[in-house]
């Protein structure tokens, strides 16, 4: 898996989430995947693409105002957040983020330097920069765990 590539339109960012969403099914553990970039980067579309790729056949709604989105995949719980409104940390208590920590769930989470000390570390960071007229997106991974994930066998 190319871990800089370049996307070129929201297609190419909705294929290359896919592809990450079937290595995540393809691992089938927890993972915590943190979703970094600008306004309009293109986080949600890849969180989109990932939730497609693990099994979710529904609408993706970003969860800016609710801060939480859950989607039921194929055997694997997915947790998306969006912490771009969180006026404090300690409200992700209130949403119970320790119980999805805890249990066998996938967390994708956007703006999580609003939720420092709050988080459980990240296992992939996959950031979103504006290039020319797409986005280029680095995928690190972050633990033995992410670089596992990175490594399962995405089926087509």
């Amino acid at each position: 898996m190319d871990l800089k590539p370049f996307l070129e339109d929201e297609a190419a960012t909705l294929d290359q989430g896919r592809a990450l969403g079937q290595a995540c099914m393809a691992y089938g553990k927890s993972l915590v995947i943190y979703l970094v970039g600008s306004l309009g980067a293109g986080k949600t579309t890849i969180s989109r693409g990932l939730l497609r790729g693990m099994g979710h056949a529904g609408k993706v709604r970003s969860p800016t105002y609710t801060l939480m989105e859950n989607y039921d995949t194929d055997g694997l719980p997915v947790a998306h957040l969006d912490l771009y409104r969180l006026a404090d940390p300690e409200e992700l208590e209130f949403i119970g983020l320790r119980d999805m920590a805890d249990a066998a769930h996938v967390l994708l989470v956007e703006w999580p330097e609003k939720g420092a000390g709050h988080l459980p570390p990240a296992d992939l960071i996959l950031a979103l920069e504006m290039e020319k007229t797409g986005r280029r997106l680095s995928i690190e991974a972050a633990t033995p765990e992410g670089r596992t994930a990175l490594q399962a066998p995405a089926t087509a």
